[in-house]
C-alpha cells in the first residue's frame, strides 16, 4: 500500500502526527501533497516533553519533518479493498486473461518482421 494513497483516503479523518523532534499533532487531515506536506485542522499540539499543549485552528506540517503518522485502523481496510477493486477492474479492461499475447501487444506469427539490430554488428567500435 502506498503512503500517499492512504493519505488521500484519510482526508477529513482524524490522525496523529509525530515529528522528528518529538512534538505531536492531533487533528483532522485537510490536505496532503506529493512531498507528504500536510495541513491539519482542529489541532492539539503537544510539546516534545509532553508538559505543554496548544490548541490550533489549523497548521501546516512539512513532510520532511514527520517521523510517523497514525490513522484509524478501519481506514487501512478501506484502502486495501479499494486497491483490490482497482486491480480487478484493471484486469478486466486489459482485453483478456493474462498470459495471452501480454498486455495488448499482438502476438508475432512465424512470418512477422523483426526489428533490425542496432549498433552495426558484434560489438566492434567505429573506425
Amino acid at each position: 500500500m502506498l503512503p500517499l494513497s492512504l493519505l488521500s483516503a484519510a482526508q477529513n479523518k482524524p490522525m496523529l502526527v509525530e515529528l522528528k523532534n518529538g512534538e505531536t499533532f492531533n487533528g483532522h487531515l485537510v490536505n496532503c501533497d506529493n512531498f507528504m506536506n500536510i495541513t491539519l485542522r482542529e489541532v492539539y499540539q503537544t510539546s516534545a516533553d509532553g508538559d505543554r499543549f496548544w490548541k490550533l485552528k489549523e497548521c501546516y506540517i512539512r513532510g520532511s519533518t514527520i517521523k510517523y503518522l497514525r490513522v484509524p485502523d478501519q481506514l487501512l481496510d478501506v484502502v486495501k479493498e479499494d486497491q483490490l477493486r482497482a486491480r480487478e477492474a484493471n484486469r478486466t479492461t486489459r482485453g483478456g486473461p493474462p498470459g495471452r499475447g501480454g498486455r495488448g501487444a499482438p502476438p508475432r506469427g512465424r512470418g512477422a518482421p523483426r526489428a533490425a539490430p542496432r549498433g552495426g554488428g558484434r560489438g566492434r567500435g567505429r573506425g
